[in-house]
């Protein structure tokens, strides 16, 4: 079967907060009714209690032009139940983020386009990769200073890597995410598998179906909508 969505992207300044209670359904985003469960790990001592204080951290010190998260919005499988799924939504989190701080936010929504149920985990993680020395938020963002690391900041994970071995990256990120949801579905008992490689890699000739979002799923005429879900259903 197709792989499911994978969405990554990153922030820029003065984003980190804003995405945070997107995710996790604050604020304005509060009256969505769409939150499963949320969570976070590895972070600093100054943030175990409190999560947000990393990203408003990453908001203030993170230098000018540098990310201050990187995040990946992963579809999951709509036949586990609610509590697979979350743990799933962990299991994801976990494996991306390694050892760096990360705080997820698991979706139980509905397809704008068709109604189908359409569970899926947000991810952020930061870039910083902890080690032995303690620092303060503004320290910890601060540049990695290799012949003193306890004088500089944390160092960066993606700091230095060529635009191949990024791309390498996303790749290995992508088909690690597959591999964690099929385990899901053996673990389970479904026979479900997606499969991460890419259509061309399959043999198959069509045209990859593009992710419209939201906004341009509203933008969509009533019959433009139940043709997108023929060609859909045809391709199944």
């Amino acid at each position: 079967m197709d792989s499911p969505h994978f969405g990554v992207g990153s922030g820029a300044k003065g984003s980190a907060a804003d995405h945070l209670a997107y995710i996790t359904r604050q604020g304005k985003h509060s009256a969505r009714g769409d939150l499963g469960a949320t969570g976070y790990g590895n972070m600093p001592g100054w943030a175990q209690a409190d999560p947000s204080r990393l990203w408003q951290a990453s908001d203030k010190y993170e230098r000018k032009n540098g990310s201050r998260f990187r995040s990946f919005t992963i579809g999951l499988p709509n036949c586990l139940t609610t509590e697979q799924l979350e743990a799933l939504a962990w299991e994801q989190a976990r494996r991306l983020a390694g050892n760096k701080p990360f705080q997820f936010a698991l979706h139980l929504s509905r397809s704008t386009l068709s109604g189908e149920f359409n569970p899926h985990v947000h991810i952020m993680i930061c870039d910083r990769v902890p080690d032995e020395f303690d620092r303060s938020p503004e320290q910890m963002f601060r540049r990695y200073d290799r012949a003193h690391p306890e004088r500089g900041g944390c160092k960066k994970d993606s700091g230095g890597m060529s635009h191949e071995r990024l791309k390498e990256k996303l790749i290995e990120q992508r088909a690690r995410a597959i591999a964690t949801s099929n385990e899901a579905l053996a673990q389970h008992g479904h026979d479900l598998r997606f499969d991460h490689r890419s259509l061309r890699e399959r043999g198959l000739t069509r045209e990859p179906e593009r992710h419209l979002g939201p906004k341009r799923v509203n933008a969509l005429s009533e019959d433009e909508r139940k043709a997108f879900v023929r060609r859909r259903q045809d391709k199944d």
